[in-house]
């Protein structure tokens, strides 16, 4: 008897998680700029505050409707956010 191997949707599962927090900052970001720690929308989202600071990361380099910046460091990042296009 043979067993075949699932193919991996790690990648699926990234970019899901990727989307579901662009979209959130997004949304929260419509009227202007948000700072915020990864700890304190953590549950908002779905996410742990260690994914939502690497998916942040990602986002910086690949979110053309956001404008991300690392904002300070004092006991965890806080990040500035800010909607670089109008959404409709």
């Amino acid at each position: 008897m043979s067993t075949t191997a699932t193919p991996s949707t790690n990648a699926d599962e990234d970019r899901s998680k990727e989307e579901r927090l662009k979209n959130y900052l997004v949304s929260k970001a419509q009227d202007g700029e948000m700072y915020f720690k990864s700890k304190f929308i953590a549950d908002e989202v779905g996410l742990s505050a260690k994914e939502i600071g690497a998916l942040m990361v990602k986002l910086r380099d690949s979110a053309t409707e956001l404008s991300v910046e690392k904002w300070s460091y004092t006991s965890a990042t806080t990040w500035r956010v800010e909607t670089t296009t109008e959404v409709a």
